[in-house]
């Protein structure tokens, strides 16, 4: 049984910090320090002929082929994606890819555009149009909700609705009609005085 505990046994090879067989470390040693180099950055082992090449394509510093800025290779992606001014971005107004250093410009002056808005017939700027949008269709909304209740209402409740202008269109209208009466029939009982004023002469007996 003692012998096979020690057959099990295990030491730390000082150079790369791995468990190795206790029968065997002398040998792993020699081998291990030898041929093999410890990353500084990462701690991998790494033979020693390619502890450069492992350096230059795995923690040396590049450069962004957008904007030349160095960096660590961990963060390049993170970079182009989000960071750099260089990346290619679109414009939310007029959806047009510009470099992202040149977008808070280029916004400037695409947000104070102007179109027509055919809801309310009104030219809006382009960075208001979506606040205006929702406001112009909830007004727009509330109109046709008007029209549609005063075209239902009874004529009272409608012509209230809009102001008394139509009673008082037609107020004006029969009194007009009232006084062309008047002048009618005043007309007329003069003509028909004068007519009866008017006595035949007696005639002179021969």
């Amino acid at each position: 049984m003692a012998g096979s505990s020690d057959d099990h046994a295990t030491s730390i090879c000082s150079h790369c910090d791995r468990a190795i067989p206790s029968s065997n470390i002398d040998l792993h040693f020699v081998h291990c320090y030898r041929n093999l180099e410890k990353c500084k950055v990462c701690g991998d082992m790494v033979p020693k002929q390619f502890v450069e090449e492992h350096f230059l394509s795995t923690h040396a510093p590049v450069s962004c082929s957008l904007c030349s800025e160095t960096m660590d290779r961990e963060i390049l992606d993170v970079h182009k994606g989000e960071n750099c001014p260089q990346r290619i971005v679109t414009c939310e107004y007029c959806e047009f890819p510009l470099p992202a250093v040149d977008l808070l410009e280029h916004q400037e002056v695409c947000g104070n555009r102007t179109e027509l808005c055919h809801a309310c017939n009104k030219y809006i700027r382009l960075r208001e149009s979506y606040g205006h949008e929702s406001r112009c269709t909830a007004s727009s909304v509330n109109n046709i909700a008007e029209s549609s209740r005063n075209a239902r209402a009874p004529p009272e409740r409608a012509a209230a609705a809009g102001g008394g202008g139509g009673g008082r269109r037609r107020r004006d209208v029969s009194q007009r009609r009232l006084l062309f009466t008047i002048a009618i029939t005043g007309i007329a009982v003069l003509l028909g005085s004068l007519f009866f004023q008017r006595k035949p002469e007696p005639t002179q007996p021969n």
